[in-house]
C-alpha cells in the first residue's frame, strides 16, 4: 500500500508560478512511475505529466508542455510539479498518482494504482 499526500496548491494570478509536492510512503519509491493529473469542476480527470525515473523519461500533456516540469527526489520520496506561466484554465484540483511499473507511458487514470487526495490550484485572471 502506498500513501500519497499532495501539498503546495493555492491561489495565484495568471502568469504566476506554483510548485506542487507529493510525498509518498512507498519503500521502493524509485520503482514507481509518478504522475500528475487534474480535474476541473464538471470535467473528467485529465493527464498532466508523468515521470518514469528508471527510464529517464518524462511526458507531458500538450496543454502544459513548456510551462510545467515534473521532477522527483527519490531520497525524499517526493515528486514535484513546477507550474509556470499559469493560466486561468489551469484551475483544477491536482492529484498525484503512482503506478507500480514503467513499461508503458501511463496517461489514463485507470493505469495508476494509488492516488493522493488532491490539492486545489486556482488561477485568477
Amino acid at each position: 500500500q502506498v500513501q500519497l499526500v499532495e501539498s503546495g496548491g493555492g491561489l495565484v494570478q495568471a502568469g504566476g508560478s506554483l510548485r506542487l509536492s507529493c510525498a509518498a510512503s512507498a519503500r521502493t519509491f524509485s520503482s514507481y512511475a509518478m504522475g500528475w493529473f487534474r480535474q476541473a469542476p464538471g470535467k473528467e480527470r485529465e493527464f498532466v505529466a508523468v515521470d518514469r525515473w528508471t527510464l529517464g523519461s518524462t511526458y507531458y500533456a500538450d496543454s502544459v508542455k513548456g510551462r510545467f516540469t515534473i521532477s522527483r527526489d527519490n531520497a525524499k520520496n517526493t515528486v514535484y510539479l513546477q507550474m509556470n506561466s499559469l493560466k486561468p484554465e489551469d484551475t483544477a484540483v491536482y492529484y498525484c498518482a503512482a503506478r507500480g511499473g514503467m513499461e508503458i507511458v501511463p496517461i489514463r487514470p485507470d493505469q495508476y494504482d494509488y492516488w493522493g487526495q488532491g490539492t486545489q490550484v486556482t488561477v485568477s485572471s
